[in-house]
């Protein structure tokens, strides 16, 4: 075969879905729904069915001062099917952007079992009320980490995914996915994420992101936000975004990815609460409405970020921004932290505890200093 052969079996072969996240839940004792699994296995969809393991940690779940042997717990667990045939247990998810079937235990049991292992740093009626909760992320790049970090706790029942971008390559030093997913809208790419790791959590996306015009559907259609996680790069979005929380009374939490800077603004006990304690308050809108380069962009968020707070190798960075590296850096480090600790604010907001408005920093490097800090940061100048 030659490289013209090649190319012309490429540019026929089946394009990549880019647009479908809901997984398809399918129930084996509907005639409808097994002749459409018939249709998909025919078509070639892989089956994953470990129902078994599952009935078997359900029941160790249920009983948790027993302890079985192997062969107990197999029996257990056929008891537990009280005669059903296994094929029809559960449900069948179909996630269309993979052809994969995945036999689950169904919704209630399928969330007892996934949460189990959060009891009791989060109780039963803990993770009850937390599947009543509406949480919201603008900006899927730290905004990905805390996405997965919350549902891996199971800290939502909806969430709203909003961010206009695709995933490029340089992306993949901080957002977890695969070079499969390049060119793929950032919210497609984590609402999967979210999808495969949970089929049952809904998730609404906005792969428009967001603007003037779709913000308050963003935070109130079909229902009010309890939380909003604002990680977006647009200042103009940031203002927008936290303007709009005050008037519905939604609180607000960022992660800026440099020396753990979190900020926690609680709109819905402080409905004149000055946006982002006062730091952006008098900024002149019209300065932001058209776009911005990064370079003049560091101004305007040295303001609220604090230049003579952020780390020596940020500052170093900045003015080369535009001479020597393209933008500011993030690592895969500081954002998995910042997802990890945004998502542990936001559950104890979500759940009621008395988390007040304010700004924090969890610097690694104070808290975990070295024995001798290198202060000095190596910049290439090669420009």
């Amino acid at each position: 075969m030659n490289l013209d052969q090649l190319r012309a079996g490429l540019s026929g072969a089946a394009d990549t879905d880019r647009t479908t996240f809901r997984p398809v839940i399918l129930r084996a004792s509907s005639p409808a729904d097994a002749a459409r699994m018939q249709v998909l296995v025919a078509a070639g969809a892989t089956v994953h069915d470990e129902l078994e393991a599952q009935l078997g940690e359900l029941v160790r779940c249920l009983n948790p001062a027993k302890r079985y042997t192997k062969d107990e717990l197999l029996q257990a667990a056929q008891e537990h099917l009280a005669g059903q045939d296994p094929l029809t247990y559960g449900v069948w998810i179909h996630y269309p952007w993979a052809n994969r079937l995945v036999h689950l235990l169904d919704e209630a049991e399928f969330a007892l079992v996934r949460t189990d292992r959060n009891r009791n740093k989060i109780t039963r009626e803990e993770q009850a009320l937390l599947a009543t909760k509406k949480v919201g992320v603008i900006g899927l790049s730290v905004g990905q980490s805390v996405c997965l970090t919350l549902a891996l706790e199971r800290s939502f029942g909806e969430i709203r995914l909003a961010d206009f971008d695709t995933l490029d390559l340089s992306n993949l030093n901080r957002i977890r996915s695969g070079t499969h997913e390049l060119g793929t809208p950032k919210v497609i790419n984590t609402a999967r994420e979210i999808a495969e790791l949970d089929p049952f959590l809904k998730v609404t996306v906005f792969a428009e992101g967001i603007t003037k015009d779709n913000i308050d559907d963003f935070l109130t259609g079909g229902g009010p936000l309890d939380l909003l996680v604002e990680e977006c790069d647009s200042v103009d979005i940031k203002l927008l975004a936290r303007q709009s929380a005050r008037h519905h009374r939604i609180p607000v939490v960022m992660d800026t990815s440099d020396r753990g800077l979190i900020d926690v603004e609680r709109f819905d006990l402080e409905p004149e609460r000055p946006l982002l304690h006062g730091l952006l308050e008098d900024l002149d809108p019209a300065m932001l409405e058209r776009p911005m380069t990064n370079q003049e962009k560091i101004p305007v968020i040295s303001r609220f970020v604090g230049i003579e707070t952020i780390s020596a190798r940020m500052r170093a960075s900045l003015p080369e921004v535009g001479r020597t590296i393209l933008t500011w850096p993030q690592l895969a480090s500081a954002v998995v932290l910042g997802g990890a600790a945004l998502a542990d604010i936001a559950r104890r907001i979500l759940l009621g505890f008395p988390v007040p408005s304010q700004r924090q920093w969890l610097d690694l490097d104070e808290l975990i200093p070295a024995s001798a800090i290198r202060t000095e940061t190596i910049i290439p100048h090669t420009a």
